[in-house]
């Protein structure tokens, strides 16, 4: 390693493969333990949880320390290197071969930037999963460097706030274990490629809205053969453009709320993403709204002996690396407790908790809220406190009279796009008009 490989390994901060150590001490075989149970990766000391770096010695002594450590664990651990790289100690774990491993603390796990004690039944579990090589680990693809967008790896350093300039693809996907030399593993490609789907085809995404509550009339559908994180952005996307707003006014402040809270929407579509097996062809994630529910729809099998009500407490992941680098992005919460957050944002605004089918595909299905019986229509992408939205904006405008949309929206602090379909409302009603030119005019109330 480099000492310009360390500056982007700290830059980057602690994850599946990092963690930062600001001093020695006989601890860190908690750490070498999760390593070569999970991933492999490296430990730096002298080096703060903020990236600051207070500088460690790798003297004899301590050299001798580590490598006893990492002989008593259980097995026997073989450190794969150890060495100074200018203030940090350096010490690289790799994947084991006799997992699991354990030190005199237990059996401890990698799960994202933490080091994890594991029970008995979590144990079983992550070893049941991690004794496959995952697709996100291969090398199956003749893949070329060309073939890596320097703008998606650029904008993964701004999702993640990582302030480091000029660090080229190879050294980035290097930093989070998806490359290895000139060959980039199969993550690499679905997170950074130009054009992942040319080549894995099955790793695409597919959202549809049907018309009803059955699979017979398709209203709106959209096929995004893209990166991961298009992938992402793309679903919450169309989530905004399909579901119901409501606005909820808490003082003199309004807000505009999807009718299934944003936050169980990300959380499951990024828990699809994760555990997605990547592996099966001719399958794709699937987004489908339906008048009363969202379902979505990944594929892969659970780890045998898994039921749903075990996952709201175990995380095993499918593919630990996007996982990480989701999780640097904040994407998805570090500790893996989605499906358990899901349940209580869900329960929090008066809905059924996720309902999850496992088999071949994982499906969870999100209930959306009863329709509103409002018949003056205005319930036009909008649902709870539609009423209340109309009437504040047509007391506005009374008051004052000639604002437009973009001043309208800022008043109220909400979305043009409510106040648009607000707007309609009250011209339907014929309560409100613009007058004046189209640049200068603004709307009134009609007298």
């Amino acid at each position: 390693m480099t000492p310009e490989e360390l500056k982007l390994l700290i830059a980057e901060g602690e994850g599946l493969s990092i963690e930062f150590k600001e001093k020695y001490t006989p601890k860190i075989d908690r750490d070498l333990v999760a390593f070569a149970n999970t991933k492999g990766g490296r430990i730096l000391l002298g080096v703060r949880d903020d990236g600051t770096v207070m500088g460690e010695k790798l003297t004899n002594r301590l050299k001798a320390e580590i490598q006893a450590l990492s002989r008593q664990c259980d097995p026997p651990l073989d450190i794969h290197h150890l060495n100074q790289i200018g203030d940090v100690v350096v010490i690289d774990v790799l994947p084991g071969e006799e997992k699991p491993y354990s030190c005199a603390s237990g059996y401890f796990r990698r799960m994202d930037a933490v080091t994890q004690k594991m029970n008995r039944k979590e144990l079983s579990l992550h070893f049941q999963a991690s004794g496959k090589n995952s697709f996100e680990d291969r090398f199956d693809a003749d893949v070329s460097w060309k073939q890596i967008s320097s703008k998606k790896v650029s904008a993964f350093f701004q999702e993640a706030d990582i302030r480091q300039s000029g660090a080229r693809p190879p050294a980035v996907l290097a930093s989070l274990n998806l490359a290895d030399g000139n060959k980039i593993r199969n993550g690499g490609i679905l997170l950074f490629g130009r054009d992942p789907q040319r080549v894995f085809p099955q790793c695409q995404a597919t959202f549809v809205v049907f018309k009803g509550n059955e699979r017979d009339d398709v209203f709106d559908r959209k096929d995004v053969k893209d990166d991961l994180l298009t992938q992402f952005n793309e679903a919450l996307f169309f989530f905004q453009k399909h579901l119901n707003t409501r606005s909820e006014i808490r003082g003199p402040r309004r807000s505009d709320r999807l009718e299934i809270p944003i936050e169980v929407l990300r959380e499951a579509i990024a828990n699809a993403i994760v555990h997605r097996d990547y592996g099966f062809r001719g399958t794709s994630l699937m987004v489908e709204i339906y008048d009363d529910r969202v379902e979505i729809v990944n594929p892969g099998r659970v780890p045998d002996g898994m039921t749903p009500e075990t996952l709201m407490g175990v995380s095993i992941r499918r593919n630990e690396k996007i996982a990480d680098v989701f999780a640097r992005m904040q994407i998805v919460e570090r500790m893996g407790s989605g499906l358990r957050r899901m349940r209580d944002r869900m329960r929090a605004v008066n809905l059924p908790a996720p309902r999850i089918q496992t088999g071949t595909f994982f499906r969870i299905s999100l209930q959306r809220p009863p329709r509103s019986g409002d018949s003056e229509g205005v319930n036009e992408g909008v649902n709870e406190g539609v009423n209340e939205g109309v009437n504040a904006l047509f007391e506005l405008i009374g008051g004052h009279p000639g604002l437009r949309v973009p001043q309208l929206a800022e008043k109220m602090r909400t979305s043009p796009k409510n106040i648009e379909r607000w707007l309609k409302t009250l011209k339907d009603q014929r309560k409100i008009n613009f007058t004046g030119s189209a640049k200068k005019g603004g709307y009134r109330v009609i007298p």
